[in-house]
């Protein structure tokens, strides 16, 4: 049996960096990734990376940023006033969830902060790389 959409897959993988560094893995000592093909449970490209592989089938595949999370915004990257954050902490670097007036959660990064401002980008942290993975398909199921 070949991997089509709608198959729910079981793989092993490893995501790198084109810098050579490991960013995620569960090759070893974790449970495979299950996923439903096409459901857009997993970006665009891992889908379609899989598709057409049987069980014990392996692949290297590099997704560009447009088939994994996309290109770099900068209209993402924005200041936010630091009474907001009521005396917390802040450090650059920091990983925020911030909360709109609609109860949406936005997950953020601490870029820089002064006196009276703190500066976050929205982008998420793959966003304009390209992804490299090792998969290995373990199973296969069809409803």
């Amino acid at each position: 049996m070949k991997v089509e959409n709608g198959d729910r897959v079981g793989v092993r993988y490893t995501g790198r960096l084109d810098n050579g560094e490991v960013f995620d893995t569960n090759a070893e000592g974790s449970e495979p990734l299950e996923f439903r093909v096409g459901s857009g449970q997993v970006i665009p490209g891992f889908d379609s990376a899989v598709l057409g592989l049987g069980k014990g089938d392996s692949i290297t595949v590099r997704i560009p940023p447009e088939d994994a999370y996309g290109a770099r915004d900068e209209r993402l990257v924005t200041k936010i006033d630091r009474a907001l954050f009521e005396g917390g902490e802040i450090s650059v670097g920091q990983h925020l969830d911030l909360e709109d007036e609609g109860g949406n959660v936005y997950h953020a990064d601490v870029v820089s902060f002064d006196e009276g401002t703190v500066t976050v980008d929205l982008n998420h942290h793959l966003a304009g790389q390209a992804l490299t993975f090792d998969i290995k398909v373990e199973a296969i199921a069809r409803e």
